[in-house]
């Protein structure tokens, strides 16, 4: 993968400092080369190439200078703790899968020192998110997931950003299929983009999320 040069010199500021922050979305371009090269750089997974639908996030502070990176994609096909919250039969889950996100990843470049700078990223983005992924692909997202490797991380900035933890992982992947823990165990945060997301998740069938909708709009 390709790495562009860029600046690491130390920031060790107040939030306030820093402010307002810049949330741009990566679509293309030398912004999109140097997104790939800082995850792929400096976060423990790196870049991994995605699939499916995705937003990749840049923030910069305002003076235009790179914070932070985030990307969401297709949530987790199974997740025991997960879909007991939110209610999921497996056929709710398979019809509702594509309005959950995952941030997969979530990276503070490592010159970067600013305390409650990683929550208020994150709450600034949930702002927008549902909207973007609407604009994108013609759907909203109802809900965000996260997966926090229990061995590196506490999680400070998701509980800061009001993120719930659901669960924890068995270590048996992403995917399920696997009978022993086989990965990292995880804890699992949700964070509801909808005061009834639950209901919207479960939605399915043909046609009954477009009435709904429907029904939503015509109240406004």
């Amino acid at each position: 993968m390709k790495h562009l040069e860029h600046n690491t010199a130390p920031i060790h500021a107040k939030l306030s400092e820093l402010r307002p922050l810049n949330v741009q979305q990566v679509c293309g371009g030398k912004e999109l080369i140097q997104f790939k090269s800082l995850l792929d750089q400096y976060h423990y997974l790196h870049y991994d190439r995605n699939i499916g639908e995705n937003m990749k996030y840049m923030v910069y502070d305002r003076e235009g200078i790179p914070l932070a990176c985030l990307l969401f994609g297709s949530a987790a096909w199974s997740c025991r703790e997960r879909d007991s919250y939110i209610g999921w039969n497996k056929n709710e889950r398979t019809q509702g899968l594509s309005f959950l996100a995952n941030n997969s990843r979530y990276l503070i470049l490592p010159w970067v020192s600013c305390s409650h700078l990683a929550s208020h990223i994150l709450s600034l983005i949930l702002r927008e998110i549902a909207d973007d992924w609407r604009q994108k692909y013609g759907h909203p997202v109802y809900c965000v997931e996260t997966y926090v490797e229990t061995g590196r991380f506490k999680g400070t900035c998701y509980k800061a950003a009001n993120w719930i933890k659901v669960g924890t992982t068995t270590g048996r992947g992403r995917d399920g299929g696997h009978h022993t823990a086989i990965l990292p165990v995880k804890d699992i945060y949700l964070y509801p983009l909808a005061a009834n997301f639950r209901e919207m998740l479960t939605l399915q069938g043909s046609g009954i999320l477009e009435q709904y909708e429907e029904r939503q709009v015509g109240r406004t």
